[in-house]
């Protein structure tokens, strides 16, 4: 399906006004100074379940025992992310030096 100009304007205007309501309602609905308890403990809790969900999600179809597997090194990129992160405390670096890392491995070593 391909869209009109019109359209297009039209869906991206719609998406950049409910990104905007999503982020607006919680300053609306809670005091800044003493959000409820619920709020702080979603905000502790939220981003290392993504983390782990996502982490989940990248490495779910790698068969660590199949000849020519490619888990090697999705398991070395992860590896990097993980002592980048501890090094440094920096989630760009870390994110950034993982990826760069995995694309060299992959366009350097082909699979088997």
């Amino acid at each position: 399906m391909t869209l009109t100009p019109a359209e297009a304007i039209a869906m991206i205007a719609v998406m950049a006004v409910v990104t905007f309501i999503t982020r607006l309602t919680p300053f609306a609905l809670f005091d800044r100074k003493d959000p409820p308890k619920t709020v702080l403990y979603m905000g502790r809790a939220l981003p290392p379940a993504i983390m782990a969900m996502l982490i989940i999600f990248s490495l779910r179809n790698i068969d660590f025992f199949s000849f020519g597997s490619r888990g090697i090194p999705e398991l070395f990129a992860a590896l990097l992310v993980v002592l980048l992160h501890l090094w440094k405390r920096n989630n760009l670096l870390s994110i950034f030096g993982g990826t760069i890392v995995y694309m060299i491995i992959l366009q350097n070593f082909p699979p088997m």
